[in-house]
């Protein structure tokens, strides 16, 4: 049975910084690198390529913006590590994939963003993860944003987004071994 680690916080709060030095604490070059993002634009492709260029380069990279749990058993070749960066990520694609407006993301939403279907699909994905984390001998580490803390988002789409993600860290929170929040590049343990 593996261990889960969840790192919680803001934008930019360290939270990948964090997970990365003590993936490499725990398996030095024996890691899984699960990416979530999407490059459709520019920006996002020099931010992948940036990023990639931080990391050791013996480590694995897999880019899974959905089916996650089942990239990971595809990709994974015996690393003693795998870190998921990010669960935030993986959240706004499934949401998108179903409600995104065209264009403009502050347009009204191509379906009902709080159909019980898409946070259904999310939880899948989440349950999927604690199933590989509870079958695998393997550390994992899932970054995600902590979007409960600033204002309600102005429009609908975002308020939902905010519930689901929400409602998936509280329960990767529950099934975690450790959980913690970063605050300007300092990590305080909750769990």
């Amino acid at each position: 049975m593996g261990r889960l680690i969840l790192l919680l916080g803001g934008a930019r709060s360290g939270k990948s910084s964090f997970a990365e030095a003590r993936a490499k604490e725990i398996a030095a070059d024996s890691v899984l690198y699960v990416a979530t993002a999407e490059t459709k634009d520019e920006e996002m492709r020099l931010r992948a390529i940036k990023h990639r260029a931080t990391r050791p380069s013996a480590w694995v990279t897999v880019e899974a913006p959905r089916n996650v749990a089942q990239a990971i058993r595809q990709e994974r070749s015996g690393q003693r590590v795998v870190l998921l960066d990010c669960m935030t990520v993986l959240v706004s694609n499934l949401l998108m994939d179903v409600a995104g407006p065209e264009g403009d993301p502050f347009n009204d939403p191509s379906a009902d963003p709080f159909d019980v279907k898409i946070e259904a699909n999310v939880l899948a994905e989440v349950e999927a993860l604690l199933a590989f984390v509870h079958e695998a001998d393997v550390d994992m580490f899932v970054v995600s944003n902590e979007v409960g803390m600033g204002l309600v988002p102005p429009y609908e789409l975002g308020r939902a987004y905010r519930d689901i993600l929400g409602r998936a860290n509280q329960v990767l929170a529950r099934h975690a071994d450790e959980v913690y929040l970063l605050v300007a590049g300092l990590p305080m343990k909750v769990k």
